[in-house]
This record gives C-alpha cells, structure tokens and sequence, in this order.
C-alpha cells in the first residue's frame, strides 16, 4: 500500500454454535487508509451476519421429509472447520427428529 490508499479488509470476528446446532457467523468489514506514516486509520466498519443449520428441512403433501446437507462449501474455511467439527451425526439427528416434530 501506498499513501492514501484505500483498501478493505474482511473478518470472521465472531463464529459461534448457539444451542446444539445453530452457527451464528458475523463478519466485519473495514475500509482502511494508509497515512504517510505508514499507519493505518479505519474509516468504515460495518457487519454482516448470518445463521447455519445443519440441513434444509422440507416436507411433501404426503407428509414424506426430505433433509439437505446444507453447503458449507462457500463459507470461510474457519466457519466450515467449526461446522464440521459441531455437526456430529447425532447433532444432525437431533435437528432432524425436531424439525419432524414441528410437522
């Protein structure tokens, strides 16, 4: 960088499991600026934040469920490691009877 550049810097700053399944991730986006010195000076921080479940749950007029693996895929690689490490078989299970007995 040089002096006055402008650049963006993306963080996972908080990855969470709430209650046995729910990955809440929050990402934080800064805009920075290089002064003469070197230094760097925020300008602009703002959030995203989004939630992760296990499977997709769907349900036919038959009554017949049907769970997706979600994709995880796409998301930062710490996000997938606390993912896979969370989503155990019997988490998985778990998500899937509850989700069955909300019909």
């Amino acid at each position: 960088m040089a002096n006055g550049d402008i650049t963006k810097v993306d963080e996972y700053d908080r990855i969470e499991v709430a209650g046995s399944w729910n990955i809440q991730v929050r990402k934080a986006t800064a805009i920075m600026e290089e002064g003469s010195d070197g230094s760097l000076t925020e300008l602009s921080r703002g959030y995203h934040r989004h939630v992760l479940t296990p499977f997709t749950s769907t349900v036919d007029a038959d009554g017949d469920w049907t769970h997706a693996a979600t994709d995880i895929s796409g998301e930062h690689a710490s996000v997938q490691a606390i993912a896979n490490a969370a989503w155990t078989t019997a988490v998985g299970n778990a998500y899937k009877a509850m989700r069955e007995a909300q019909g």
